[in-house]
């Protein structure tokens, strides 16, 4: 790894801490105020399914914290205990934003669609693209370049995932703050709190984005530069 990646890494790395800080800090803090619906997530997430129509998703509990997801396979919402059980603001913030990947899947969002089938591509790319890469670098010491360009390509592809993530995500968050607000699940002092969080989960995307897009230039430049 050279100096430039090295320090493009650390950076974006410590970006990441400091994010992933915040947004603990305000699903904490969030999940200290209660909900005055009195509604779990499980009951927030059942409703907005409902009331979009959707009646073959099931939600389901599972292990960790903030391990909320949609899976699309096998069509559950997975909430995490906090989550799943809570009565808080951020229960129902997050309940809500995995109910709309969800409504996503049921409308046939473009982007879920297209994030969904790059999902094998870049499981097999991720296993080994800095394996590939920097056997590329080593070979690129002695004049060839295939191999370095094979990981450039591998990890074009999970940068490409990365950037289709962002619309999936952001607009995840616009229908939950939609209904949210909407039904009255959250009320004028609620619903601001539960912005609040989902901007902060939402930024932890972005910068994961910002750093595969930059280490992929950096890369593409490593690759243009020797072979100058």
């Amino acid at each position: 790894m050279t100096p430039g990646i090295m320090m493009v890494s650390l950076l974006f790395m410590g970006i990441s801490m400091v994010v992933s800080m915040i947004l603990k800090s305000k699903f904490t803090r969030y999940s200290k105020v209660p909900l005055s619906t009195g509604l779990s997530g499980k009951e927030i997430a059942e409703k907005m399914l409902r009331e979009n129509g959707i009646y073959d998703v099931q939600v389901t509990s599972v292990q960790g914290f903030l391990s909320d997801h949609y899976d699309p396979a096998k069509k559950t919402v997975n909430l995490s205990p906090e989550v799943y059980e809570g009565r808080t603001v951020a229960a129902a913030a997050v309940a809500a934003h995995e109910c709309g990947h969800a409504v996503q899947h049921a409308t046939q969002y473009a982007p879920l669609q297209m994030r969904s089938k790059l999902v094998p591509a870049v499981q097999f790319s991720s296993t080994i693209v800095n394996w590939v890469l920097l056997a590329g670098l080593v070979m690129a010491a002695s004049g060839s370049y295939t191999l370095l360009l094979a990981g450039i390509i591998l990890m074009a592809i999970t940068v490409l995932f990365s950037l289709i993530t962002l619309p999936v995500e952001f607009d995840a968050s616009k229908r939950a703050l939609a209904w949210l607000n909407h039904t009255n699940v959250t009320d004028s002092r609620e619903y601001p709190m539960a912005k609040d969080a989902l901007k902060w989960a939402a930024t932890t995307y972005v910068v994961a984005a910002l750093a595969a897009v930059v280490m992929l230039l950096q890369y593409i430049s490593i690759f243009m530069g020797r072979r100058d």
